[in-house]
């Protein structure tokens, strides 16, 4: 049997190599430029979520009821997931075959390009059946995009990190989501004070059209960045004559399904909670839109100043210990914010909304780092983003469409409800494979700390784990 995570440069060379070549000005502009990158791309792609939440039903598919449309809306939403795995391998190959920088840097001129496309896009009312296939197609063109520019994102911030500093490091580019979401709540929550008519028409274009302005200064950053230590250092000693995702699949593919599976929670929560609460709110209950776009605001809020602490955590204590301490609250906070919500009253769903945000948030701010840590430097760069947006495009990308569908089939909450506390009971078993390995305690100079010493290779404890898990 091949060994899922054996590495095929020896990973302590590359790592000592790499880390006596980061230059610590080097590592704080990489940190930036990831966080940036990030924040703009998610902003991009979060707007639409939430433009498919409140408007582009009505303006692409009027033809049909408007639980309908927000279904139909929802499902071309869902398309940009199932773009992403092939953005993943795409620019994933390029990324390990010749470097992090110019891939993150085409990532997000596609992106951009994209975006703005969206905000002159014409409506149904104005070409007929050519607006929707316009704006799906534009949607595949953002999760192409986005399923390069996350991997590229981490092992920028990754690869210059300091000994015993890679989750920390990685929650640099995870900051970028709560950071954009936020953003993109913000920019539509300014646009409902204007009225009906005039966001209908043209209002909803704004954040669409901004994009360009955004996407300048993150182009700006990430062209002064250098290539990342630890890829150079690979690159010499391996080549260019390799397939990145054929060597993934054929050695790694069962530490890759763990990760799809670990990866769900840090990804599916956070649709059902906005994108899916926010129509359900604004269409089943009494909230108006102004009124559930604050509440999500305040909750994006409390997430960005949250979320860092779950890489810390992770950082500070055993991760395997961490990871349960960040998941478990969530099996009674989600359904606690379901019920507040339900109430129809506005600072309960505020407080529901805050308190069922927090794990899922931390969880996801250590995520990246771990990831990292699992796949030989020469093939991470696939490794991550095959293992992400795979579970983005099963899990993340449905999960306003299968909430919608199963309120609208059953007409109870508690389906959804469900739905999302299957995905974290997922994330918290195939973490904890991960992570069964006794070496992932992520403190420098400890004993058993060869996940941080050979960033290059998944623990042997936690290899032979797996293998034996599987196979049986």
């Amino acid at each position: 049997m091949s060994n899922p995570g054996s590495a095929s440069i020896p990973a302590t060379d590359t790592a000592a190599t790499a880390s006596s070549t980061i230059d610590p000005k080097q590592g704080r502009r990489a940190g930036t430029a990831a966080f940036v990158g990030t924040t703009i791309e998610w902003f991009d792609f979060y707007i639409y979520g939430t433009a498919s939440a409140l408007v582009l039903g009505k303006l692409f598919f009027p033809e049909v009821s408007p639980a309908m449309g927000t279904l139909a809306a929802f499902a071309t939403f869902a398309v940009g997931f199932i773009a992403r795995p092939l953005g993943g391998v795409v620019f994933g190959h390029f990324g390990d075959k010749f470097g992090r920088k110019n891939t993150v840097i085409t990532t997000l001129l596609l992106m951009g390009s994209a975006t703005v496309g969206v905000g002159l896009l014409p409506t149904y009312e104005q070409i007929g059946f050519m607006a929707p296939i316009l704006l799906v197609f534009l949607r595949v063109v953002q999760g192409v995009a986005m399923g390069g520019e996350w991997g590229g994102a981490v092992l920028i911030a990754t690869e210059f990190a300091p000994p015993g500093k890679k989750i920390l490091y990685g929650a640099f580019a995870q900051q970028g989501s709560p950071v954009g979401n936020l953003l993109a709540t913000v920019a539509f929550l300014a646009l409902t004070y204007m009225s009906a008519e005039n966001f209908g028409a043209w209002g909803w274009r704004i954040p669409f059209l901004a994009s360009a302005i955004l996407i300048i200064v993150g182009l700006y950053i990430r062209l002064k960045i250098t290539e990342s230590p630890e890829m150079l250092a690979a690159t010499q000693k391996e080549g260019q004559k390799r397939t990145p995702i054929v060597e993934l699949l054929r050695d790694h593919w069962k530490v890759v399904s763990l990760a799809i599976g670990a990866v769900v929670t840090g990804v599916a929560i956070t649709y059902v909670k906005t994108t899916f609460a926010l129509s359900w709110a604004t269409t089943e209950l009494d909230f108006g839109r102004t009124e559930f776009l604050q509440v999500i605001t305040v909750a994006l809020i409390a997430q960005v100043l949250v979320q860092p602490f779950g890489a810390v955590l992770a950082s500070k204590i055993d991760a395997k210990k961490a990871i349960l301490i960040m998941l478990l609250p969530e099996l009674v906070l989600l359904p606690t914010m379901f019920l507040l919500i339900q109430t129809g009253d506005y600072w309960l769903a505020m407080l529901g909304m805050i308190l069922a945000t927090a794990p899922h948030a931390m969880y996801y701010a250590a995520l990246a780092g771990v990831l990292a840590q699992l796949f030989p430097t020469i093939i991470r760069y696939t490794g991550i983003s095959v293992a992400y947006q795979v579970s983005t495009a099963l899990f993340a990308g449905t999960a306003p469409f299968l909430s919608q569908a199963l309120l609208n089939a059953t007409g109870s909450i508690w389906t959804v409800v469900c739905l999302g506390l299957g995905y974290v009971l997922l994330s918290a078993v195939c973490m904890s494979l991960l992570l069964r390995g006794k070496s992932w305690t992520n403190r420098e100079g400890q004993a058993g700390h060869r996940a941080e010493a050979s960033p290059t290779s998944i623990p042997e404890p936690a290899i032979a784990s797996i293998t034996h898990r599987i196979d049986r």
